[in-house]
């Protein structure tokens, strides 16, 4: 295996779909499956011994679902930046546990008929700590959950207080769905100096991801 090579774990109850799903990554230039799991247990235990980069995750298993093994992943120090990134396994009929998954630190989306292309980009993305869906496909979610709720709370608010103005540029331009690269060009600053500021605001605002910050922005500075 290539040293470069991200690693993968894939999480979902269903045999034929699990081993599908690692069929079609395992065969991907630059991509390797670590491992794959049928439970959200089996899923905890394999990230301790095996520290994949991407862990893609069924939100709806048997015993402990995806939101258990996010929420345990992150008390056990392996989910963000730096450690596991989440992709989560869901359709648009499963709409109600989307904000759940990004509260809990969800990288991004995957819908289980995404094409060959759309699973590894979104793991290569994941892996570089990017947005791991097209932005109209996340958009469409966040949006869908947010609608009723605009206003922000105190908590949303408490956590922007520590942000720079620049940070908070950022921030709203992550809620935008923009990437790094056109955060730049907007702000006309290097590319470097953006995944600064991304690093700083993701840091100072408690989010585990773009996706999560993104809803973040959506609620607090809108």
């Amino acid at each position: 295996m290539p040293d470069e090579a991200i690693t993968v774990l894939v999480v979902d109850d269903e045999r034929i779909i699990r081993e599908g799903l690692a069929a079609i990554l395992g065969v991907q230039s630059g991509v390797s499956v670590a491992g794959t799991a049928g439970d959200g247990e089996e899923a905890v235990d394999l990230c301790l011994r095996l520290r994949p980069d991407v862990v893609m995750l069924d939100i709806r298993m048997p015993r402990r679902d995806g939101l258990w093994t996010l929420r345990e992943l992150d008390r056990r120090g392996l989910l963000g930046p730096g450690r596991a990134q989440v992709l989560v396994l869901t359709t648009f009929g499963l709409d109600e546990y989307v904000d759940r998954a990004l509260a809990a630190g969800a990288a991004g989306f995957l819908l289980k008929s995404s094409s060959y292309e759309e699973l590894t980009a979104a793991v290569r993305a994941a892996a570089a700590g990017q947005r791991t869906l097209s932005p109209a496909v996340t958009d469409r979610i966040i949006e869908s959950h947010l609608a009723a709720r605009r206003r922000p709370d105190s908590g949303d608010l408490a956590r922007l207080t520590g942000l720079t103005a620049r940070e908070r540029d950022v921030l709203r331009l992550v809620g935008d769905g923009l990437s790094n690269a056109d955060i730049a060009d907007r702000l006309v600053v290097s590319l470097n100096t953006v995944k600064t500021h991304v690093s700083r605001m993701l840091a100072k605002t408690g989010c585990q991801s773009r996706a999560q910050a993104a809803v973040l922005a959506r609620r607090a500075l809108r």
